[in-house]
């Protein structure tokens, strides 16, 4: 009998994606479930919303509250933490690593240290010399993958991607699709998995 599985739908430039993808694995292990990463953007979902640049620097309010919930959170989960200078910042071309690289047992490691260089380091995860460090910390080769990712074969595949996000009604990151439903934030992750287990 195959294990449940939850679709963990993550942009890039999201902070609050960060805290997940610094915790979901572990925690997927510990309760018996399997994740399917979903790498999509924001950007063409935001504007959809008549927004053109994150409601975290429309509303700087707002922004303040994040940054401070932010650093509270990572002190929690265990995970490093620097406020970059440039946010949000341009996740396109490590989106399109992932997305070209989902069966390599590597490839959450690649996520969690692209948003840890971004969001601890306030290094710039559109520069490929960043990304390329990236790879070769995790023994791979950044030509051949960079290369690759470029294609055009896979940047369709993280188009399809955000618009699948659209049609299943998602506005925010990181996000869950339970049979269905919608969970979005990170304080949602728990309630994703019980509402997962008791429906599987």
């Amino acid at each position: 009998m195959s294990k449940p599985t939850l679709s963990f739908w993550f942009e890039f430039a999201s902070t609050y994606s960060y805290l997940t993808a610094g915790r979901i694995k572990s925690l997927a292990e510990k309760e018996g479930i399997l994740i399917e990463w979903k790498p999509f953007l924001l950007g063409p979902i935001f504007k959809d919303q008549g927004m053109s640049d994150s409601p975290f620097n429309l509303f700087p309010t707002k922004g303040k509250y994040m940054w401070k919930d932010l650093e509270r959170r990572t002190e929690k989960y265990g995970l490093p933490f620097s406020k970059p200078d440039t946010f949000p910042q341009n996740g396109l071309k490590a989106a399109r690593i992932t997305i070209a690289n989902l069966d390599k047992p590597w490839v959450h490691h690649f996520i969690l240290e692209t948003y840890k260089v971004e969001f601890s380091q306030k290094q710039d995860i559109s520069n490929v010399s960043v990304l390329s460090q990236i790879l070769k910390s995790l023994g791979q080769n950044p030509e051949n993958i960079i290369s690759t990712s470029e294609s055009d074969e896979n940047k369709n595949k993280l188009r399809e991607n955000t618009e699948q996000a659209r049609k299943l009604g998602i506005f925010g990151a990181p996000s869950f699709i339970v049979n269905g439903e919608l969970f979005w934030g990170d304080d949602r992750l728990e309630d994703a998995i019980e509402f997962l287990k008791s429906r599987s």
